[in-house]
């Protein structure tokens, strides 16, 4: 029997996770939560075999989720199942310590597959996104961001301001700056509006 533990703030995605599931007599969900903070006290306090994560939850999330998941078990093994798309996050995921990851949008059979891949030690990924982590040293300028100057980066073209982005990152406004300064350099961008326009062109929205 394989534990699995379900992290996203939205319910109504938990219980339809629980429910499919519940259908297939080799996987028990253990345990559920609803952010990132609820998700590593459960995991330091409980032994699962896979975490189901969704990457933008309130408090502790996205890829320091991961890698503080995976520094308290690193043999846990995670599926994130986001909304956003393979192209923006699954290279950087996997690289954080995620064994898989899955489009929200996927069928459900797609989500049993991926879960037994994952829990029998595989990896689960596009073919695209296996391309992609090949061929990563030829990537857009955006793929050689650090995670932490993506994750500013995603937020500035999003809207959020350098204060907002401080206090949901955990970081000093002064910090957010310097992030956001590299990765106008990084990009060869001149200010907010040309990296709005970046993440539209490169589907990053």
């Amino acid at each position: 029997m394989t534990r699995v533990l379900i992290a996203d703030d939205h319910a109504i995605v938990r219980d339809g996770l629980k429910r499919i599931l519940a259908a297939n007599g080799d996987l028990q969900v253990a345990g559920e939560a609803a952010d990132g903070d609820q998700a590593l006290a459960l995991v330091r306090a409980h032994d699962y075999d896979v975490a189901v994560l969704d990457l933008s939850m309130p408090g502790l999330a996205g890829l320091d989720l991961i890698k503080r998941l995976k520094a308290e078990k690193p043999a846990l093994r995670i599926l994130v199942l986001s909304m956003h798309g393979e192209q923006q996050y699954a290279a950087r995921a996997l690289k954080a310590g995620a064994s898989g990851y899955l489009n929200k949008d996927s069928a459900a059979e797609l989500l049993l597959v991926a879960l037994k891949k994952i829990a029998a030690g595989g990896v689960h990924v596009s073919d695209a996104t296996a391309a992609q982590l090949i061929t990563a040293g030829d990537g857009p300028p955006h793929t050689r961001l650090s995670d932490r100057e993506f994750e500013v980066f995603k937020l500035l073209a999003a809207g959020g301001s350098p204060g907002e982005i401080a206090r949901r990152l955990h970081l000093s406004v002064k910090t957010v700056s310097t992030h956001k300064t590299k990765v106008q350099d990084k990009l060869g961008l001149a200010g907010t509006a040309e990296l709005v326009r970046y993440a539209l062109e490169h589907k990053l929205l």
